[in-house]
C-alpha cells in the first residue's frame, strides 16, 4: 500500500485518557479545567502516523459494523481516517458509505454534479477551468467550503480516489483541534480573535457579470451543536481579514504553524481504492504532472461523522 507518512509526536505522551463529558465546552477560548481535560484527551489520543488511520473496507457500498466502528473511533480522535477497499466504485457507493456515518446532507457546490457528487480532474476548458482544484496547480491549506453561507457551512467530506497522478498530488492534512490548541498555547485571545462575526470575508464571487455566490463573512472557529468548526483558507487574493491587531498576530500564528508543518501533518498520496472520511479538516494538495488523468470524487456534507463529539462516557477530570 502506497501511502506513507510523517511522524506525529505530542507533549503529552502515549498514555490515553478517556474523553472528558462535562456540561461545559472546552472551546471557549478559555484555559480552564474542562478545556485543560479534553486538550489532554486529544494530544495522548491523536494517532502517531499514517498507517495508524487506514482502515480496510471489503465493500465500500456496505461497510461492516467494525470497519464502521474503527473509522468512527478515528475521526473521534483525530477528525479524519484513510479507508482503503478494492474493487470497481461508484458515485451511489461513495453515498452509501456517506450514509453510514451519518453523512446525508450533501453540499451541492457551484462546479459539482447533478448528483453533488464532484469529479475532480483537470479541466482545459469550461467553467471548472478557472478553478485551481480543477487544475494541477497545488491547492494551499484550507478546510472545504469556508465560502459558504453561515447556515450551509460544510463540517464533513470524503475525498475518493479513483485514480491517482503518476508524481505529486500528494495530500497533507492537519486536524483543525491540534491548530485549536496550538493558538490556545501561544496566546488564548487569538482563539477569541479567530471567533469574531466578521473575522473573515471571502469576497462575492462573479463570472461573465453574473453574480455567483455573494460575500460571506464569519469566524475561523465556532462551534455547531457543541462541537469545534473551523473556517479557513491560507488564500493571499479573494479574501479579507477584519483589520485588528489580535486577528494579525492569530492569523501570524496560524501560518506559521502550517509553513512550518509543526506539530506534523499527516503526508500521503492516495492510491486507487483508498479514500478520506473526516470532519472537514484543514487540508491541502501538491501539485502534479499536467499530463496526468488524476480522477478524484468529492463529496461534500453539511453533517458531521456521527458519533464522533468530543464528549465521552468518563467524568471531567485531568489525568493523574
Amino acid at each position: 500500500m502506497m501511502v506513507a507518512g510523517a511522524d506525529f509526536t505530542t507533549a503529552a505522551g502515549p498514555a490515553r485518557v478517556s474523553a472528558p463529558r462535562h456540561t461545559a465546552s472546552p472551546f471557549s477560548g478559555r484555559p480552564d479545567r474542562t478545556y485543560d481535560a479534553w486538550r489532554d484527551w486529544k494530544l495522548s489520543n491523536a494517532p502517531q502516523d499514517v498507517d495508524s488511520l487506514i482502515v480496510e473496507v471489503g465493500a465500500l457500498g456496505e461497510p461492516r459494523v467494525g470497519e464502521i466502528a474503527k473509522i468512527r473511533e478515528l475521526c473521534r480522535q483525530a477528525n479524519f481516517a484513510i479507508y482503503a477497499t478494492t474493487g470497481t466504485v461508484e458515485k451511489r457507493d461513495i453515498v452509501k458509505f456517506g450514509a453510514a456515518f451519518g453523512l446525508d446532507r450533501l453540499d451541492k457546490t457551484h462546479c459539482a454534479d447533478d448528483d453533488a457528487i464532484t469529479e475532480l480532474k483537470v479541466e482545459a476548458d469550461g467553467q471548472r477551468a478557472t478553478y485551481i482544484p480543477y487544475s494541477n496547480r497545488p491547492l494551499s491549506w484550507h478546510t472545504d467550503g469556508y465560502y459558504n453561507a453561515a447556515s450551509e457551512q460544510v463540517r464533513g467530506f470524503i475525498l475518493h480516489c479513483q485514480r491517482p497522478a503518476e508524481t505529486g498530488g500528494d495530500s497533507l492534512v492537519l486536524d483543525p483541534d491540534l491548530a485549536y490548541i496550538h493558538l490556545m498555547d501561544v496566546n488564548p485571545d487569538y482563539i477569541g480573535a479567530m471567533m469574531e462575526p466578521n473575522a473573515m470575508t471571502i469576497p462575492e464571487n462573479v463570472e461573465a457579470g453574473r453574480l455567483v455566490r455573494g460575500a460571506e463573512t464569519g469566524p475561523v472557529f465556532s462551534m455547531i451543536g457543541g462541537d469545534l468548526h473551523m473556517r479557513y483558507s491560507a488564500r493571499k487574493r479573494n479574501i479579507a481579514w477584519k483589520d485588528d491587531s489580535r486577528v494579525a498576530c492569530a492569523r501570524a500564528v496560524l501560518d506559521a504553524l502550517l509553513d512550518e508543518v509543526s506539530p506534523a501533518p499527516f503526508r500521503f498520496r492516495l492510491q486507487p481504492g483508498q479514500g478520506i472520511i473526516c470532519n472537514n479538516v484543514l487540508h491541502r494538495r501538491t501539485g502534479f504532472d499536467a499530463a496526468s488523468d488524476r480522477l478524484f470524487f468529492r463529496a461534500r456534507y453539511l453533517d458531521r461523522v456521527s458519533g464522533t463529539s468530543w464528549q465521552g462516557d468518563a467524568p471531567l477530570q485531568k489525568p493523574t
